[in-house]
């Protein structure tokens, strides 16, 4: 499936830039394949339009933000978070035609990042009860650029059959490579949910952060899969309070590659557990994952026929299912690349 190629995944809200980023000076991204460029308003507030100033296409991105508006940097035209032209030095006292214009998207800011969407959205922007609840703390963890589909991404994290052989000694043991069946694995509105209990081999990194000295840890996971590309994972180790959510996007930059947005809340404090301890740990592991999914065809076929499955696929398989069945739903067709 070329995620560009399906418009039905532009009605989708995606996260695509941490709020920081956007102090003090307008940012550029590019969300399935559209240009857009990012900035806080004279409000503080998250605005993005399409990267190229309707005069001369010039990347707005290389312009600056004056009084809450983006300036062109090479005519100085001026447009608001609604794409629309303000200021055209060159005829102050001329008014600015209705055309004189850009197109705006929807953007809102919700867990420190500025979260679009390209189209008419389906869906609300995930519902994270965790963060208003005092008693865990936010981590961001990762924002960095991986050339795979968001596709493989995720279901990355929902493959229990790669974790003894990818993450052999950073969380499993490729001697014992036979995985729990999955507990629960059901459809939902948004995508599906799932629990499981994963066996972890413990090491320096993860004793400092889950404060355990056990040689092999249970852990029960509760997985939400939100279409298309987004993971609500709640862990716990057996016997333990600590609970770590993680929350992780796969933000579709364009076919070939994704944006990996990772942050955390954990019932935890700094005292216990170091943020930087665990995002070291957690990068460890992410790095073996990406050394992998970066040499993997990134045109992922939502039709099963076309690839070989096994019983610790099924999450993977349901997301198959359900990405079909929302195109279909849709009117469309998969898209795939064209054979050389």
């Amino acid at each position: 499936m070329l995620a560009t190629a399906q418009p039905v995944l532009r009605r989708f809200w995606y996260p695509v830039i941490p709020i920081e980023l956007l102090q003090g000076r307008p940012q550029s991204f590019t969300l399935l394949g559209e240009p857009l460029v990012l900035w806080l308003d004279a409000d503080g507030k998250p605005s993005v339009v399409r990267d190229r100033c309707c005069h001369r296409y010039t990347p707005l991105s290389q312009g600056i933000v004056v009084d809450g508006n983006i300036r062109c940097p090479y005519h100085g035209w001026q447009f608001n978070s609604k794409g629309c032209c303000v200021v055209v030095p060159q005829a102050p006292d001329s008014p600015i035609p209705e055309n004189y214009r850009v197109q705006s998207f929807q953007c809102q800011e919700r867990y420190g990042y500025a979260w679009v969407c390209l189209g008419d959205g389906l869906d609300e922007i995930l519902n994270i009860p965790e963060a208003k609840d005092p008693s865990y703390r936010l981590i961001h963890a990762f924002y960095e650029t991986w050339h795979c589909s968001g596709l493989r991404l995720i279901e990355n994290v929902c493959d229990h059959g790669h974790f003894h052989f990818v993450h052999n000694q950073t969380l499993a043991d490729r001697e014992n490579p036979v995985s729990s069946p999955h507990n629960v694995l059901e459809k939902t509105e948004r995508g599906f949910y799932f629990e499981s209990i994963l066996f972890m081999h413990n090491n320096p990194h993860m004793e400092k952060n889950v404060g355990s000295s056990q040689k092999t840890m249970k852990i029960i996971r509760k997985i939400n899969w939100c279409m298309p590309f987004g993971l609500h994972l709640q862990e716990m180790m057996d016997g333990k309070e600590l609970v770590q959510v993680s929350i992780t996007y796969a933000t579709p930059i364009n076919d070939s590659s994704c944006q990996m947005v990772r942050f955390l809340f954990r019932n935890d404090t700094e005292a216990e557990a170091k943020a930087a301890d665990i995002i070291t740990h957690e990068g460890l592991i992410f790095s073996e994952d990406r050394a992998i999914l970066e040499t993997i065809d990134y045109d992922v076929p939502l039709d099963l026929n076309e690839e070989i499955h096994m019983a610790t696929d099924k999450p993977g398989i349901l997301m198959r299912h359900k990405l079909a069945a929302l195109l279909a739903s849709h009117g469309e067709i998969e898209q795939r690349r064209t054979a050389a």
